[in-house]
């Protein structure tokens, strides 16, 4: 799809890292798992302590993406999150423009109060898939987003959306937390950047 001499109307993809700051409430959070996991792999080898590093990991991802995923108190205030706030801006950039996008994660329960987040940025809401999202209702959720009245955005769990959907409406996509492997990023980009 990038030889323009097979097809000549799909766009040149750019990407850009858009970074994000921590806020003091992440910042303490992120530090305060550090020591836990500095004290914990001191007491431990092997393959439990691979485990252990692996759950902080995670941790880790879900603190920067808002402190309320890893401490599970539902608020999910957008001040809170540097990755919320970055959000905002981007999105803030294609609503003006009239434009769509595609959100990514890898986490389910994130997907929620992202929605509801963009609906405040986007002055309408939007669409969610994920893992639990009835295969029926998955091609409805597609028809409405790829028709140019419906919806602005879209997000999506990386496993359940990443593959298979035809999501050509959207002009932006958007990793808000990233996976660990990029093939897998690189098709989820995809259900956009496609003939």
């Amino acid at each position: 799809k990038t030889d323009k001499r097979i097809i000549a109307d799909l766009p040149e993809k750019t990407e850009l890292a858009a970074y994000c700051s921590l806020t003091k409430t992440q910042a303490v959070l992120y530090q305060q798992s550090v020591e836990e996991l500095a004290e914990k792999i001191e007491k431990i080898d092997g393959i439990q302590r691979r485990g252990v590093v692996l759950a902080y990991l995670m941790r880790f991802k879900q603190i920067c993406n808002h402190p309320s995923q890893w401490l599970s108190d539902g608020r999910y205030h957008p001040a809170e999150s540097g990755k919320f706030a970055r959000l905002r801006e981007i999105c803030e950039e294609i609503a003006a423009k009239q434009e769509k996008a595609l959100i990514f994660t890898q986490f389910r329960e994130i997907t929620g109060p992202l929605s509801e987040f963009l609906a405040e940025v986007f002055g309408r809401p939007g669409l969610v898939l994920h893992g639990e999202t009835a295969v029926r209702k998955r091609k409805e959720l597609v028809d409405s987003f790829q028709d140019e009245r419906g919806p602005q955005f879209f997000v999506l769990s990386l496993k359940a959306g990443g593959t298979g959907l035809n999501l050509t409406a959207a002009s932006h996509v958007i990793h808000f937390d990233r996976w660990w492997n990029p093939a897998v990023e690189n098709q989820a980009t995809d259900r956009a950047y496609r003939i």
